[in-house]
């Protein structure tokens, strides 16, 4: 065990810390929005360099663990109290990831003017909003224990609720409320959860109780991890828990929900990764998540597949690429677990990137729908923008969704049960359909002449006629479709560069994976590192 120095604690703090004091400063110059979006760009580009350098010191280093307010050097003998923050590499790569796809939203967001509605939409409190969510998705990455996590995904569901009704659409308060009562049912599984884990080990802290759950009956260890499985899996949307989704996500806007779909639902499949390997290892429930993980990967392309508008489209392909996720959860294994890292950062950058470019259509053509869109490829930027994640998406060689699909079939076909060998022929069959879902906007959308789709007669009525119904005339009272801000496009562009890194690195990348995979199935690298008060290997 080695000291960690100093500065490490306040390094790890300021992932979570900087959001919130900019969001506090952001919210007080809510009359200056030239000031507000320097705060925010400022405070997550500070949060995106403390990442980097926690997954630089963590590759080299290993865990690091603090106790906030220095209760861990007190040496109690029942462990640390208050909060514990703990990053090792996985905590580290989502960190990272996650900032980037937050920096690129909000210079997306701020070069689409943040409201893509009325003028009477409240754009001064987007920007700090959009810190606390920030704040609240960099600290569920780095909570060591239970009820931090709690309210860190309560920190991110307030947060959500007021970001995806800016506007106060009928449409977007409907989705709301249904939004916000999903996510409080949830929220109260988890505080029973919560109850029943505290009530049975005597305390919160992840590191501790892993120790302690070692002691307690096979019985109440499986009912503890039903309760905590049913909490995440509403948040990472696991079917059958997945079918406010598609319905809550589309009517937000562009930049909010592309954010939405890139990181909300990761931070559920982060805490089924902790909790499958931290609290509850040995794969008792190997058997439910790999069933919940093919019925997730089914139900979603297939409903896909149904659809005409391609936020709700890409909704269910976002459901249906959780189940890859929980595939390679559900194996238990090195392999398995480096590959589904791997295809989380992917899914990340290209699910968000792909809702970006929704965002730049309906501002091109003033409209998401395929009934009536056509004639995209005049515009070369857009085409290449699009087609490059959606190749990505249906995992077409050599691109990352290609790479981490290999990776998640071979980790299956290493398992060899039977349930492995099903999940490896679903994961082909949603790859294939996947393919087969963006191929159907590309050509629908970008090869067709826009006169042939079935309303595209509405072209030529003006901006205001091309409005989805669900939109509330978003566009209407606006000047600007066929337009597409460079400030909107270049943040689009950085998130493709993004994805392609993970193409162009993914020898390095999966070394990393293969670390941190190592690390999270063998937990006693993290129970060191906090238990021991430092830095463990």
């Amino acid at each position: 065990m080695i000291p960690q120095p100093s500065w490490i604690p306040v390094l790890i703090a300021l992932p979570t810390l900087v959001p919130m004091l900019g969001a506090a400063f952001s919210l007080l110059m809510g009359r200056s929005p030239q000031v507000q979006r320097v705060v925010t760009i400022g405070a997550i580009s500070v949060a995106l360099i403390a990442s980097c350098m926690l997954l630089y010191l963590t590759d080299q280093h290993g865990t690091f663990a603090v106790a906030i307010g220095g209760w861990g050097d007190k040496g109690y003998p029942n462990g640390p109290l208050g909060i514990t923050l703990v990053v090792d590499q996985l905590a580290a790569l989502m960190l990272v990831v996650s900032t980037i796809v937050l920096l690129c939203v909000v210079v997306y967001a701020i070069g689409q003017g943040i409201r893509d509605g009325t003028a009477q939409q409240p754009t001064s409190i987007f920007l700090p909003t959009y810190l606390i969510l920030t704040a609240g998705v960099c600290n569920a990455f780095l909570a060591g224990d239970l009820f931090n996590l709690y309210v860190s995904f309560e920190v991110l569901l307030t947060a959500s609720f007021v970001l995806l009704t800016l506007g106060a659409s009928a449409e977007r308060v409907r989705a709301g409320a249904s939004y916000v009562m999903v996510s409080m049912v949830s929220s109260l599984i988890f505080l029973a959860g919560i109850a029943f884990a505290y009530a049975t080990t005597g305390t919160l802290n992840l590191a501790e109780m892993a120790v302690r759950l070692d002691d307690v009956s096979d019985g109440t260890r499986n009912a503890l991890y039903a309760v905590l499985l049913v909490a995440f899996g509403i948040k990472a949307a696991v079917f059958p828990l997945s079918t406010w989704l598609p319905d809550s996500y589309p009517t937000a806007p562009a930049p909010v929900t592309a954010v939405f779909a890139g990181l909300l639902t990761k931070v559920g499949v982060y805490a089924i990764v902790r909790a499958h390997t931290l609290l509850f290892p040995g794969g008792s429930m190997d058997a439910v998540l790999m069933i919940a993980g093919l019925l997730t990967m089914l139900v979603g392309i297939f409903g896909a597949i149904a659809q005409s508008d391609i936020k709700r489209l890409l909704s269910f392909t976002l459901v249906s690429h959780i189940g890859y996720m929980i595939f390679g959860i559900a194996l238990s294994s090195e392999l398995g677990m480096s590959a589904a890292i791997y295809y989380v950062a992917h899914h990340i950058l290209v699910q968000t990137t792909l809702f970006l470019v929704v965002g730049l259509i309906e501002r091109q053509a003033g409209s998401a729908s395929l009934r009536r869109l056509g004639g995209l490829i005049a515009s070369p930027v857009l085409a290449v923008l699009f087609l490059i994640p959606a190749l990505n998406l249906g995992g077409i060689p050599p691109f990352s969704g290609f790479i981490g699909k290999v990776a998640l079939l071979e980790a299956g076909a290493q398992n060899g049960s039977v349930l492995a060998w099903i999940l490896v022929a679903g994961s082909v069959v949603t790859s294939l359909l996947t393919l087969y879902v963006v191929a159907r906007i590309w050509t629908k959308g970008f090869w067709r002449p826009r006169a042939d789709a079935p309303e595209g007669e509405m072209a030529d009525q003006g901006p205001s006629a091309l409005i989805d119904e669900r939109d509330d005339g978003a566009y209407s009272d606006r000047e600007d479709v066929g337009r597409m801000p460079i400030a909107m496009v270049l943040p689009t562009f950085a998130m493709v560069i993004a994805g392609l890194v993970l193409t162009l690195w993914a020898g390095p990348i999966f070394d990393f994976t293969d670390s941190a995979a190592t690390d999270v199935v063998h937990r006693g690298v993290y129970v060191d590192a906090v238990l021991g008060g430092g830095e463990s290997r």
